[in-house]
């Protein structure tokens, strides 16, 4: 009796699995949607497409949305895994002063492939395709510069190519700016340890004890593994009202009507290599205060003081030596990790009264 309901039971859940995929097809077509005017008409001017276009040899893929497509260019760069299909529960609202090109970077995505080689998404490489980009996107869009937004791991990526290549930039963005990401995660594991502890958390604090972060020794596998989980239990992850990766992130990228089900698996597929990429060994070894000490051009950090993803305390002692013609830091006072989307109001003000307005205002440094 029990093998034949075994077999029932697998039977019955893949034909669940099927219907479930096939629904996922068919209801999510995998394409953008068009921004409407209050007749339900398509918004003269205005730009939402998904594209692929080689970089540096390899396809690669994004999103570009504008309600009005004469507006500056922002180039968006993503951190451990593209975050466009966010925005369908968290709107930024970008997209009403920019031409907003949300790309998905080599190895993530829309521009992941199975046949290539992680060894080949090095840093080094992802510096060279962000300039590449911005020359291809001055040239489809007839500008001169573009703006440079770069959010978690994009920072670390973002701030170099800003340095090496400034003539393409009118201003550089950082939101959650990385600065010595394992002293950030020293202060993030003894903040964690402290409140689960306070919580009497027995098990979380056993699972993090188990796995020191040091200054010395990094960041273990196992505490890897706990990391995104610890955080969004405190709110000092994506965002301070998202406590759990499964139902915040990974539920969120399946809903989304913009990928098709094969794109929504190589989030995924793209996701599971980063975090044991070479790239993460470099950002946790490297020191921004030393190896960008400078930028040529505007400079903004947008901060939020729950932040211990890219702690807000690295972060500000970073602006605080960084060199550049121009700088401001914003801190967000109701946000984790995601100001841009969890106080989007605040972001798009500044962004229009003072980045936009090129610094004729002068912005609160708070």
């Amino acid at each position: 009796m029990r093998r034949p309901l075994l077999l029932f039971t697998a039977a019955l859940l893949a034909v669940c699995l099927i219907l479930l995929g096939t629904l996922l097809v068919w209801s999510h077509p995998g394409t953008p949607r068009p921004f409407v005017d209050a007749a339900g008409l398509r918004l003269p001017g205005s730009i939402s497409e998904k594209i692929r276009v080689v970089i540096n040899g390899a396809e690669q893929g994004m999103f570009i949305t504008g309600r009005d497509r004469t507006n500056p260019v922002l180039l968006y760069l993503h951190g451990g895994m593209p975050e466009y299909f966010l925005t369908e529960h968290y709107p930024t609202g970008l997209e009403a002063l920019f031409t907003v090109v949300w790309w998905e970077q080599r190895g993530s995505g829309l521009s992941y492939r199975a046949d290539a080689s992680p060894d080949t998404v090095t840093v080094e490489q992802l510096i060279a395709d962000t300039i590449a980009l911005a020359r291809y996107l001055r040239e489809r869009f007839h500008t001169e510069k573009v703006y440079l937004m770069a959010h978690s791991g994009g920072t670390f990526i973002g701030i170099q190519a800003a340095q090496r290549a400034p003539e393409l930039f009118h201003a550089y963005l950082g939101v959650a700016q990385m600065s010595h990401q394992l002293a950030s995660e020293r202060r993030a594991y003894e903040y964690m340890l402290e409140q689960f502890r306070a919580r009497k958390n027995g098990r979380m604090v056993r699972r993090l004890e188990a796995a020191p972060v040091t200054m010395t020794g990094g960041t273990p596998p196992a505490y890897l593994a706990l990391r995104d989980e610890a955080m969004h239990q405190l709110g000092i992850g994506t965002t301070r009202d998202m406590t759990s990766v499964m139902t915040g992130v990974f539920l969120r990228s399946l809903r989304s009507r913009e990928y098709t089900l094969s794109e929504k698996l190589n989030l995924w597929r793209g996701k599971a290599r980063a975090g044991v990429s070479a790239q993460w060994a470099t950002m946790l070894a490297t020191d921004l205060k030393e190896t960008v000490p400078e930028l040529d051009i505007p400079v903004y950090f947008f901060s939020g003081v729950h932040d211990y993803t890219c702690s807000y305390v690295e972060a500000r002692s970073y602006f605080e030596q960084l060199r550049a013609p121009r700088k401001r830091f914003y801190s967000f006072e109701h946000s984790a990790h995601s100001p841009m989307f969890e106080e989007p109001e605040r972001m798009q003000q500044i962004l229009r009264d003072d980045v936009l307005a090129g610094g004729q205002r002068i912005a609160e440094v708070r």
